[in-house]
């Protein structure tokens, strides 16, 4: 099978084949591994990678000593998880579900999540094709929201959710839905990138929208924090 491969930067070294179709390795990532990095990972936690793409955070939550699962709802990122484990030697469950699917299953000790998040001109979110990897409804939070109402009954007391999403679908709300459902949430990280190329190409509806101001080529990631107490 053909594929196309990247390493990443920020993942200690961690070489990754990245499968036609799956979402590669960006700024996102990268702000999520850093914070992954800051938590103390206890020997056999349990671990949710939810969104998993092409499985590097899986894959360093396993190096970290957790016991990973991942999911996702594309088969070719599933397939690509389970390659980049086997890679790594890595034992990672992985799982073809949704995202609120995977909330139900049981309790974990860390959830890690980077889901769809960039405001689209069309509010269904698709349900094939490279567009379910990044498109979440008019105000991006269609995915965001699910994971919010879900998380809290998904961790164990103590229990971490870490998430990284845009500044152009408020971080304020998310911070309100997570507080609303018992957790602590924060802004932990925060990072102004370039714009990518799916942002670029609806610049014009962003700038009409107000979610995109004058000339600014950049957006703001920032990374959610909520622990349950």
């Amino acid at each position: 099978m053909a594929f196309d491969s990247v390493e990443s930067a920020e993942s200690a070294g961690t070489f990754l084949v990245v499968l036609p179709g799956v979402y590669a390795p960006q700024h996102d990532t990268q702000l999520l591994l850093s914070a992954l990095g800051r938590e103390h990972i206890a020997a056999g936690a349990d671990i949710l990678d939810l969104g998993t793409g092409s499985g590097v955070l899986a894959v360093r939550a396993a190096q970290l000593g957790g016991r990973v699962t991942a999911v996702d709802i594309a088969r070719c990122a599933v397939a690509t998880t389970r390659l980049n484990a086997l890679l790594h030697h890595q034992r990672i469950a992985v799982r073809r579900a949704d995202l609120a699917s995977a909330l139900k299953v049981r309790t974990y000790d860390l959830i890690l999540c980077n889901p769809p998040y960039v405001p689209a001109p069309h509010a269904r979110v698709p349900t094939r094709g490279s567009a379910r990897a990044w498109d979440a409804g008019f105000d991006g939070r269609a995915i965001v929201d699910r994971v919010c109402d879900g998380a809290p009954a998904a961790l164990r007391s103590a229990g971490v959710l870490l998430m990284v999403h845009s500044g152009l679908c408020d971080p304020a709300a998310t911070l309100s839905r997570l507080s609303r459902g018992g957790l602590e949430a924060k802004i932990s990280a925060r990072a102004r990138v370039p714009l990518g190329p799916v942002l670029l190409s609806r610049l014009r509806w962003l700038r009409e929208q107000d979610l995109m101001k004058g000339n600014d080529s950049y957006e703001e990631l920032v990374v959610i924090r909520a622990e349950c107490p």
